[in-house]
């Protein structure tokens, strides 16, 4: 089975609620949290940071996008092993919001959006090695080769919209 970890634009994309997403961006979104919730394994925080974030933006009832549904299901299986594994994240030692030990300390990534690391840490403090979704987020993408270096492998499901060559 395989392993993901969701950053939040996919599910928001697939709900149709971002302006830099284009039809077939949606499409992709669509399709690849209907994979995950057929057959692979969704990687979050034991802190609840990334499923916080999904209930600030998704609607708990599972309605009326396909990012809700996904929402729905994240929660309905966030306590069962084999659909979802949970990894602990420790606090950097500056204690900064949104900062983690499990984030790679590379200067190539210090710019790195504080609010998307969590997806970056709970990736590598996992033991699956699950892929991070990415939709519209261009940081990903701006920072694809340092992330590959640390280990972290992203998939971008509208390299149309984040890659600059629309690799």
């Amino acid at each position: 089975m395989s392993a993901f970890v969701v950053d939040t634009n996919v599910p928001v994309v697939a709900n149709g609620k971002s302006e830099q997403a284009d039809p077939d961006c949606v499409i992709a979104c669509i399709d690849a949290l209907g994979d995950i919730r057929a057959n692979g394994l969704v990687v979050l925080d034991d802190a609840m940071l990334i499923l916080r974030e999904y209930m600030n933006n998704l609607s708990m009832s599972g309605q009326p996008g396909a990012g809700d549904l996904f929402m729905k299901w994240v929660w309905s299986v966030q306590a069962d092993g084999n659909r979802c594994e949970q990894v602990r994240l420790t606090a950097h030692h500056s204690h900064e919001p949104d900062n983690f030990e499990e984030f790679p300390q590379d200067a190539d990534l210090a710019e790195f959006d504080r609010s998307d690391r969590k997806f970056v840490a709970v990736a590598l403090a996992s033991r699956n090695k699950p892929v991070v979704l990415n939709a519209v987020d261009p940081d990903s993408a701006e920072n694809y080769a340092a992330l590959k270096r640390n280990g972290v492998t992203v998939r971008f499901l509208c390299p149309q919209c984040v890659c600059p060559s629309g690799e």
